[in-house]
C-alpha cells in the first residue's frame, strides 16, 4: 500500500446490493451490467462479488480495500483534470469482464474476498491527510462495487474531494445514472472497436461501452478521457484505429482526450508481442488526422 495505512473498521453486517430482482423460477437476476447473471442461492455472478445469500443479492466486497496508494492524477490516466494534483487510488476485488490480458488479474479474478475492511469516512480522511484533491476508484472495476463507490463519493464531496472512476464502461443504463451523478471525472477503457475483440478476449460486447461514452459526454458533467491499450494483431490495425477515432470525433467531440497505451505480455497471457513504439505513433497520427485534439501515448517510457 505504498506506506499508506488505513484503519480497519470491519462490520460483520452484510450489505444488500442494488440492481437485481427475483425471477419467477426462484433465481436472482442481477441487472447491474449487460451480463445479467442469473444466480442461485449460495452462488455468485461472473464478477465474483455479487453473491446470493438466501433471497438477497449481497455486495460482498463492500468496504474492502485491496490496493491503496497516492498517485499523480496523470497516472489514471487523466491529463486534463486537476493536472499536477495527487489522487488517493483504491480498489477492491472482482470485475464484470474476463479480459485475458488483464494487468490486475490477481484482483479482478481473486479467488477469495479478503483484505482490509474500512469505511467511506476513513477513505476520505486518509485522502485529506495525504494532501490529495481526489479519490480514484481504480485497480479493479468500480461498477462491481457500485454501492461502496457511491457511498464513498458522497462523503468525499462533503469534504471537498473530487471523485474519479477508472472503468471498463460495461454497465446498464439505470445504474450508470446513479453512479455518474457522484463522479467528477472518468477514464473509460475502450478496449477495441470490434465485437470480435470484446467477445473473444473480454467475454463482453462493444455497444454498451459506446453507449456509456456518449451518455457521459452528453448527459452528465463528468470530465471524460478514454484509453485504448493497443495489442498487436488484435486491435491495432490502421483501419480499426481510423474507424474508432472517426466515431469518437463525431460522437464525443474532437476535444475528448485519448490515450493509446502499449501492451506488455504477462505470465497469464502472452499470446501477443509487445506493442512497438511505431504502432502507437501511427495511432496518434491517425487520430490527430481525424480531428482528435488531445492524443497521448502511455506505457512506453517517455511522454508523448
Amino acid at each position: 500500500m505504498n506506506a499508506l495505512r488505513i484503519k480497519q473498521r470491519y462490520s460483520s453486517a452484510m450489505k444488500t446490493a442494488r440492481y437485481w430482482h427475483m425471477r419467477k423460477d426462484g433465481v436472482i437476476e442481477c441487472t447491474l451490467c449487460p451480463r445479467h447473471c442469473r444466480i442461485a442461492d449460495g452462488k455468485h455472478g461472473t464478477c465474483l462479488v455479487r453473491q446470493r445469500k438466501g433471497d438477497e443479492l449481497i455486495a460482498a466486497s463492500y468496504g474492502l480495500i485491496c490496493g491503496l496508494a497516492v498517485d499523480p492524477i496523470e497516472k489514471k490516466p487523466l491529463t486534463h483534470f486537476l493536472p499536477g494534483s495527487t489522487t488517493l487510488s483504491f480498489g477492491t476485488v472482482g470485475c464484470n469482464l474476463t479480459c485475458k490480458f488483464c494487468q490486475n488479474w490477481h484482483l479482478a479474478r481473486a479467488n477469495k474476498i479478503e483484505g482490509t475492511r474500512t469505511t467511506p469516512k476513513q477513505i476520505a480522511k486518509t485522502a485529506l491527510e495525504a494532501g490529495c484533491e481526489s479519490v480514484a476508484f481504480t485497480y479493479n472495476e468500480p461498477t462491481v462495487f457500485l454501492e461502496f463507490a457511491v457511498d464513498t463519493a458522497k462523503v468525499c464531496h462533503e469534504r471537498g474531494l473530487k471523485t474519479v472512476a477508472v472503468t471498463n464502461g460495461w454497465i446498464e443504463p439505470e445504474p450508470r445514472k446513479e453512479f455518474y451523478v457522484h463522479m467528477d471525472a472518468a477514464n473509460v477503457d475502450l478496449k477495441a472497436f470490434t465485437d470480435r475483440f470484446y467477445q473473444t478476449l473480454c467475454g463482453a460486447t462493444l455497444q454498451p461501452v459506446l453507449d456509456m461514452l456518449v451518455y457521459i459526454r452528453h448527459e452528465t458533467n463528468v470530465h471524460l478521457e478514454v484509453t485504448t491499450l493497443l495489442i498487436p494483431g488484435w486491435n491495432d490495425s490502421p483501419a480499426e484505429i481510423d474507424a474508432m477515432t472517426k466515431w469518437a470525433v463525431v460522437n464525443l467531440g474532437p476535444d475528448v482526450p485519448w490515450h493509446f497505451s502499449a501492451y506488455r505480455p504477462t505470465r497469464e497471457w502472452n499470446e501477443a508481442t509487445p506493442t512497438p513504439l511505431q504502432t502507437l505513433l501511427d495511432a496518434k497520427s491517425i487520430a490527430e488526422h481525424n480531428g482528435l485534439q488531445h492524443v497521448h501515448l502511455g506505457n512506453i517510457g517517455l511522454a508523448v
